[in-house]
């Protein structure tokens, strides 16, 4: 394909996903982003080819590595989808509308190569669309996330159906380990660790990528070392040796320049994907971390990166070709992402992961340019417009620009105070005559979302109505709230959205606001000076009583102290979540 039919699918991809993932509601936003992680597992094809088509032991290694990678992703995200699906499914009795499918035919009318290898890229990337369009609602997520999955299928037998593919050894042996690990850690990860999985899967997609595109660019510094004797006949009888200066050849522009972009992107991604999952699972502070001058040490990075794309790109020439300024790029690019993702807290880990996302979509798309490859650029726009649409969604949520968010720390110390117990916590609850329950990340924390339910069903057995206020940006990604209910097996259509909740809290008796800090903050509305100021919130202040359950007056991630805990109205609980809750349905079976 040339590059103008390239870019015209791609365009033509982007407002296909824009079209299609905009319509898949809040609630299923974590399985979205398991699902399009799965399908950004889509770069284990650019393993294969690698390795399928081999000449020496660095590119063994280095594809090796990406199909593992990318098996990885997509074994693991799948089933990790599947799992979150399943408790969603069958909850809602309203009949699922997913659409005609238009948008995909249209796609795939477009697509050019009429071979059977191309043919079975436009059945596979077809069928993620139509996966992704059945995610619209619960009762037909699961099914079209097991169709997605059987696209993903059709497109790995097609690129091992093509001509010439070799090392079948390594291949299978990368497959193999990668679907081992991808299953275990699907099975093993609870809901309340699915941020840090989602993250983690993220980053191993962009890993596979930077380096099918540093084995590409290696296989071009050794082709340009075998052109260096290259024999042309000068003239009759006159063989003369000409040297690969001589214009023989050279790198065209058009499969540099995204080879070029996969390679940072995709390290970026990488390395920023990593720093995210730690901080998650609190294997380093989730506080913001930075150094003197944060911003511009990033924006001195960022500007050699693109001077030395703009080099390499200039010198493609088989005689200019650099090698280790291409691997200290890569090498650059992996500060880049670790220095821009360590000063952000964990209260904006949504956006990141989003963010991260979208990147990682992009590096995949690049590649499939370069390696001419019609599925991953499909595949991997898909997964960009999703992170993407994601992205401004959580930073819409908290009224900032998705720049804030990457360049702006919170912080600030809260003192101590005081607390009622269960017995009276329980009392309030029992006289009440409507309760609404905001979850946040102490929830997941202390995976209280079971007993939660069982606090639901003992007031509900009294009568008084139990429903769920979910802000877009609780927890550690989009959705996640959502996840951890369905597990607990609470009803789809308790679930109320931040916007429809909201108009209905001043008729509210108790609101129960359980580890969601920054999204109930009334500062937001009220002080100018909060960095949080003008960010919607859950409006748990305007009902007729709060109880906020916290281990501490401690901000948590963000930092940011919480006027909500000092008003008149409010009465706090201190301890785990799965504790007092699980005291206070003791103590409402004694009443």
């Amino acid at each position: 394909m040339d590059l103008v039919t390239e870019l015209t699918i791609m365009v033509l991809a982007i407002f296909v996903g824009f079209e299609v993932i905009s319509k898949v509601p809040a609630t299923l936003h974590t399985p979205l982003m398991s699902q399009t992680n799965a399908i950004h597992g889509i770069v284990v094809l650019g393993g294969l080819i690698v390795v399928g088509y081999s000449t020496s032991t660095f590119s063994d290694v280095i594809g090796f590595i990406a199909i593992v990678f990318g098996t990885i992703n997509v074994v693991g995200g799948f089933m990790v989808t599947d799992r979150m699906l399943e408790m969603f499914g069958g909850k809602k009795k309203k009949k699922a509308e997913p659409g005609r499918g238009d948008e995909v035919m249209t796609l795939a009318a477009l697509a050019p190569d009429g071979s059977a290898v191309g043919l079975l890229y436009i059945v596979a990337f077809s069928l993620f669309i139509y996966g992704i369009k059945l995610g619209t609602h619960p009762t037909t997520a699961r099914r079209g996330n097991g169709i997605a999955a059987f696209g993903m299928a059709i497109a790995v037998a097609a690129t091992l159906a093509q001509r010439g593919i070799g090392n079948w050894g390594l291949i299978i042996g990368g497959i193999v380990l990668g679907s081992l690990i991808g299953a275990f850690a699907s099975k093993r990860v609870k809901m309340t660790e699915m941020p840090q999985m989602v993250a983690l899967y993220n980053g191993l997609g962009g890993g596979a990528i930077a380096l099918i595109a540093w084995s590409e660019y290696r296989h071009w510094v050794h082709q340009a070392s075998e052109l260096k004797g290259f024999v042309v006949n000068g003239g009759p009888g006159e063989p003369t040796l000409v040297g690969i200066g001589s214009g023989i050849g050279s790198i065209p522009l058009d499969v540099m320049i995204p080879t070029l972009l996969a390679m940072i992107i995709g390290s970026i991604s990488f390395w920023g994907s990593n720093v995210a999952f730690a901080k998650l699972q609190e294997l380093i502070p989730s506080q913001p971390m930075g150094l003197p001058g944060q911003k511009i040490i990033n924006g001195l990075l960022l500007g050699v990166l693109i001077g030395g794309a703009v080099y390499l790109g200039i010198n493609n020439e088989y005689a200019n070709l650099n090698q280790p300024v291409f691997i200290a790029m890569l090498a650059l690019a992996a500060v880049l992402g670790t220095m821009v993702v360590m000063p952000i807290g964990g209260a904006d880990m949504p956006v990141v992961i989003s963010l991260l996302n979208a990147f990682t979509g992009l590096s995949a798309a690049a590649a499939g340019i370069a390696l001419d490859n019609t599925a991953l650029i499909v595949a991997g726009t898909l997964v960009g417009s999703s992170g993407t649409i994601l992205t401004l969604e959580m930073a819409t949520a908290m009224n900032r620009s998705v720049a804030n968010i990457l360049f702006a720390g919170f912080g600030s110390p809260v003192t101590g105070g005081g607390g009622m117990g269960a017995q009276d916590a329980a009392i309030q609850l029992a006289y009440a005559d409507s309760v609404v329950i905001v979850p946040g990340y102490g929830l997941a924390v202390a995976q209280a979302q079971h007993v939660v339910r069982e606090m639901a069903d003992e007031l509900e057995k009294r009568g008084i109505t139990v429903e769920y206020a979910i802000h877009p940006v609780a927890g550690r990604m989009p959705g996640h709230m959502n996840v951890l209910l369905a597990e607990a097996d609470v009803p789809y259509e308790k679930l109320r959205e931040m916007d429809d909740i909201n108009p209905e809290l001043p008729q509210t008796d108790v609101c129960v606001v359980i580890g969601a800090n920054d999204v109930t903050n009334p500062a937001a509305k009220t002080d100018e000076s909060s960095p949080i100021f003008g960010m919607p919130i859950i409006e748990v202040g305007e009902a007729q009583q709060c109880l906020v359950l916290k281990r501490s007056m401690s901000p948590g991630f963000a930092g940011i102290d919480n006027d909500l805990f000092y008003d008149t109205k409010t009465s706090m609980v201190f301890g785990d979540a799965k504790a007092i809750v699980g005291d206070i349905v003791a103590e409402l079976g004694n009443l």
